[in-house]
């Protein structure tokens, strides 16, 4: 939390750092302070923190365990990066300019640090290849999705283009494998609402206001399988997940719908099959239309094996 003239640090692995005031005490130096103040920390832990400079005062400067525990000096930290299992697939930057970065992100990383994940997330990987700490995504997708996630740069130009997202002026499309239905009327135009279900990683349809919208068109299909085009007209948490689960037709190598994998099941082997493939926009900024692509692809149909209770029902857009 930043106060009243002090400005905290920059992020490290984009994560922002906390702050702590000394308080007057028997301290004979910073080290105790902290022993005493977080006793859920053990010294040689705090120790080995102010050698890795992860202690710093609010003009960035290095801490260090010996100084005096000088009363209302307000210092800086940075909570411990526990090991880290790699996420085996790079992002790619495909634009930069003065006030947005587009990334293309591989499945499997987060966008921002959460839980056990902070060093490998697509805004920290970014923090340090471009060398921007104030990095901050406008929007997110899951960690399980591939594809565009755009950036702001500049804090001064943030707002308009989070405006953008908020007064649902992005065009944004996506593409799934899934099930194919030859049977339902295409394209589907989806309306529900969408809450919290039993279990906190899930969401599940439910009575209540319209509050999810999304447009589901097949692009083609094979046997069995098809590949989707979605179009979500708003943005709720796992939206298109919930839409697909909820036409009986589940996105491919989904871990949350409709079974929940437990944690630390994941296998890289096997991605969800959904891509942020599209984002468009006029730029608040300069006026000039915005349009990126994702350069991922999708498995080939081909790939996929039958999907259990479905027969194949010919070409995608009709019976």
């Amino acid at each position: 939390m930043a106060h009243a003239g002090v400005s905290p640090p920059p992020p490290r692995w984009g994560v922002r750092p906390s702050s702590v005031v000394v308080t007057p005490g028997p301290w004979k130096d910073l080290l105790d302070f902290f022993a005493h103040r977080f006793q859920g920390v053990d010294a040689a832990t705090w120790q080995a923190r102010f050698v890795a400079q992860d202690i710093v005062d609010a003009q960035g400067q290095q801490a260090h365990a010996a100084d005096p525990a000088t009363p209302g000096r307000r210092l800086y930290y940075f909570r411990d990066v526990p090991h880290e299992v790699p996420i085996p697939f790079a992002e790619e930057v495909i634009w930069q300019d003065e006030h947005l970065v587009v990334a293309d992100k591989p499945h499997f990383l987060p966008v921002v640090p959460s839980g056990k994940h902070v060093r490998e997330t697509l805004l920290a990987r970014l923090q340090r290849r471009l060398g921007v700490p104030h990095l901050s995504p406008i929007h997110r997708i899951d960690k399980d999705t591939a594809g565009l996630v755009l950036f702001s740069v500049q804090p001064a130009s943030r707002n308009a283009y989070h405006a953008l997202f908020r007064e649902r002026k992005v065009q944004k499309t996506y593409e799934c494998l899934a099930p194919w239905d030859a049977e339902r009327h295409w394209p589907v135009h989806r309306e529900s609402h969408i809450g919290p279900s039993a279990h906190f990683m899930q969401q599940a349809e439910q009575d209540g206001a319209v509050n999810a919208v999304t447009d589901i068109a097949p692009l083609h299909a094979f046997g069995g399988w098809a590949h989707y085009e979605l179009r979500p007209l708003t943005g709720q948490r796992h939206q298109l997940r919930v839409h697909m689960h909820a036409l009986g037709l589940p996105i491919v190598n989904d871990g949350i719908y409709p079974t929940l994998t437990p944690e630390g099941a994941q296998d890289f082997g096997q991605p969800l099959q959904l891509l942020a493939r599209r984002v468009a926009f006029n730029d608040p900024i300069t006026g000039a239309p915005r349009v990126w692509e994702s350069r991922r692809a999708l498995m080939p149909l081909s790939s996929l094996t039958h999907p259990p209770g479905h027969r194949d029902m010919g070409p995608a857009g009709g019976p």
